[in-house]
């Protein structure tokens, strides 16, 4: 049976939790994506060790990113990778802090999001391509 490569979002903007879903999905992954930090735990609770990689944004309606991101270190080893709107320095420290093994802000380029994922995921080397979609 072929390993399949599950990638939790956690997004609460439709939109972007689309463009993200379709982005990974085209990229390989089976995506499940959420718009709350509650319903990311239940679901990092119930993918437990399938999960490759976590998307997070860290302005969700109901939690603060950064304490469910330290609540998903606790419950898996996937890599977590911030996707979030907050681009002060300060911000991207205090996510590395709290668990990120990258930290991207937004606006994405939907190519640099792909190849940022599958090189967390261990899926091929990342490339080093712009973040952000700012000059």
């Amino acid at each position: 049976m072929e390993e399949q490569n599950v990638c939790l979002v956690i997004e609460d903007d439709p939109d972007i939790r689309g463009l993200i879903t379709a982005v990974l999905g085209r990229a390989g992954f089976n995506v499940l994506a959420v718009e709350t930090g509650a319903e990311g735990i239940a679901a990092c609770t119930a993918a437990g060790a399938s999960l490759s990689l976590i998307t997070l944004d860290l302005g969700l309606p109901d939690m603060d990113g950064h304490d469910v991101a330290r609540t998903l270190r606790d419950l898996s080893q996937a890599p977590l990778l911030f996707l979030t709107a907050r681009s002060e320095e300060e911000d991207v420290l205090s996510g590395m802090a709290s668990g990120a093994a990258a930290y991207v802000t937004k606006p994405f380029l939907p190519r640099a999001l792909k190849e940022a994922a599958l090189g967390l995921a261990g899926l091929q080397d990342s490339t080093r391509l712009p973040a952000t979609g700012k000059p």
